[in-house]
């Protein structure tokens, strides 16, 4: 039987980093002050993130995360992180090591988050995710 086209049914567009040169802090709501548990991400978009972390967090649990994103380094003057706070949509359990998730962003934490990331994203240095 023929497969079927995929259909992308995202309202924006994704992004690939670097895994392991694109640092996340994880801290979970309404339990946590700090941010308690460390990780990298894999894609993002103005909507949502792709991520892994050294153990999983439970579908649908509200967190907020810390990026740090390299390439906002050049900004003079600003701050490099982006903070961001979502649900986990997505937790894949299947495979041994570090888990990997997806989170749904419902609001960027800071004044100048939103554009600081866009600009960053759409800066030319990352490839565009399928």
């Amino acid at each position: 039987m023929p497969s079927q086209p995929r259909v992308n049914r995202r309202i924006h567009e994704r992004f690939l980093l670097q895994p392991g040169y694109t640092a996340a802090s994880v801290r979970l709501h309404p339990k946590e002050r700090a941010f308690t548990r460390e990780g990298h991400v894999y894609d993002i978009s103005e909507g949502g993130i792709r991520f892994e972390l050294d153990h999983p967090i439970e579908l649908g649990s509200t967190i907020t995360m810390r990026i740090e994103l390299p390439s906002n380094c050049d900004d003079a003057g600003l701050d490099h992180c982006v903070f961001v706070t979502g649900n986990v949509i997505w937790c894949d359990l299947d495979e041994p090591g570090p888990s990997k998730m997806a989170m749904a962003i419902t609001r960027y934490d800071r004044q100048g988050d939103k554009a600081r990331m866009l600009r960053s994203l759409t800066s030319k240095r990352y490839l565009r995710a399928a």
